[in-house]
C-alpha cells in the first residue's frame, strides 16, 4: 500500500482508547447480566416491591433486607449500563468516519438496551418476579433472554468492527452468509432460551436430591417447566453439531484472518459448558454454579459472534 494511502487509511481508524472502551462496555454489560442471574436465582426480584424505577417507593434504602440490596444494586448497575451504551454511541460517531459499520452496531446496542429496560420494568410491574408462577413469566423471561443475547451481539459487533483494520466501511465488505453460520447463531439463541427456562424451573421447584429431581422430570404432577427441562440439553446437543461444522469451516478460511485460535477458544468454551451443565444437574443447580454456567454461555456467545462476523462480513480488499 502506498505511504499516502496508508496515512489516509490510518486516519480512518478509531483511537485505541475508543477500541478499549468498547470492549470495556461489553464486559460491564456481562457483569450486569450475571448480577441479574443472581437476582433471579436468589428470588430477589421482588426486593423493591412493585415500584419501578424507584425501590419501595424511595431512592435511599434504610435498613434494607438482603433481597432489596441485591435487586436495588441490579437496578443501579443497569442504569449505568444504559449511560455507558449512550457514551459508546456518542464516542463512536465522533471517533469514526461516515459509513463505519460500527455506527449501525452501536445504534442497535442502545436500542436493545432500551428494550431490556422496558422488559425489566414489565417483569416488576406485572409481578413476574421472585416466586411468581404466573404463566406469563416463562414467555417474558424467554423474550428477555433473547433480547439480552441480541444486545450482547450488537455490543460485540461494535467492539469487533471498531478494532478492525480492514472491512469496516460500508461498501468495503462483501456479505457472505452461509446457512450453517446463520443456523448456528439461531440454534445457540434457542439454547440460551431453553436454558433460562430450565433455570427458572430449578428456582421455582427446587429438589432435595438428584433422585427427587429425576422423579420430578417424569411426574405428571410437575410443572411443565420441570417436565421440559430435557429440552435444554437436547437443543444444546443439536447446537453443538452446528457449531462443530462452523468451526471446521472457520479453521479453513484464513484469507483475511487466522481463525484457528478463535475456533479453538469456541471449542474449549463449548466443552466447558457441557461440564458445567453436568455439574448443574448433579449438584442441583446451586447459585454460584448457575452464575458460572451463564458466564461461560456469554463468553461462548461473544466468541461465536466474532467468529461469525469474520466469516460473513468479508473485506473486499484482502491486501491490507
Amino acid at each position: 500500500m502506498p505511504a499516502a494511502a496508508a496515512s489516509v487509511h490510518l486516519q480512518r481508524l478509531p483511537s485505541p482508547a475508543l477500541r478499549r472502551f468498547s470492549w470495556g462496555v461489553l464486559l460491564y454489560f456481562v457483569a450486569v447480566i450475571l448480577w441479574g442471574t443472581l437476582v433471579r436465582a436468589t428470588g430477589s426480584g421482588a426486593g423493591c416491591g412493585d415500584h419501578w424505577p424507584l425501590c419501595n417507593g424511595t431512592v435511599m434504602q434504610h435498613s434494607a433486607r438482603l433481597d432489596t440490596i441485591i435487586e436495588f444494586t441490579h437496578r443501579i448497575t443497569s442504569a449505568l449500563s444504559f449511560f455507558s451504551a449512550v457514551a459508546l454511541l456518542v464516542w463512536t460517531f465522533a471517533g469514526t468516519v461516515r459509513g463505519h459499520l460500527a455506527r449501525a452496531a452501536v445504534v442497535a446496542s442502545v436500542a436493545f438496551t432500551l428494550v431490556e429496560a422496558i422488559l425489566g420494568a414489565l417483569l416488576v410491574k406485572l409481578g413476574l418476579t421472585a416466586q411468581s408462577q404466573s404463566p406469563l413469566r416463562p414467555a417474558y423471561l424467554a423474550l428477555h433472554l433473547a433480547n439480552t443475547l441480541l444486545l450482547l451481539a450488537a455490543l460485540t459487533l461494535t467492539a469487533h468492527l471498531l478494532n478492525r483494520r480492514q472491512g469496516y466501511l460500508r461498501g468495503s465488505i462483501r456479505l457472505v452468509t452461509p446457512l450453517g453460520a446463520v443456523a448456528a447463531i439461531v440454534v445457540v439463541m434457542a439454547v440460551g432460551v431453553t436454558g433460562s427456562l430450565a433455570a427458572l424451573g430449578d428456582t421455582l421447584f427446587p429438589s432435595a436430591s438428584l433422585g427427587a429431581a429425576l422423579a420430578q422430570d417424569f411426574s405428571s404432577a410437575s410443572s411443565w417447566l420441570v417436565r421440559w427441562r430435557w429440552a435444554h440439553p437436547t437443543v444444546a446437543f443439536v447446537a453443538s453439531i452446528f457449531l462443530i461444522w462452523l468451526l471446521v469451516r472457520a479453521a479453513q478460511r484464513t484469507a483475511n484472518w487466522d481463525n484457528r485460535g478463535l475456533s479453538a477458544l469456541v471449542l474449549l468454551l463449548l466443552a466447558a459448558q457441557y461440564i458445567l451443565g453436568v455439574l448443574d444437574v448433579f449438584l442441583l443447580a446451586p447459585v454460584w454454579l448457575q452464575v458460572a454456567h451463564l458466564l461461560g454461555a456469554d463468553a461462548l456467545w461473544i466468541a461465536l459472534v466474532v467468529l461469525t462476523a469474520r466469516l460473513t462480513l468479508q473485506p473486499v480488499d484482502a491486501t491490507d
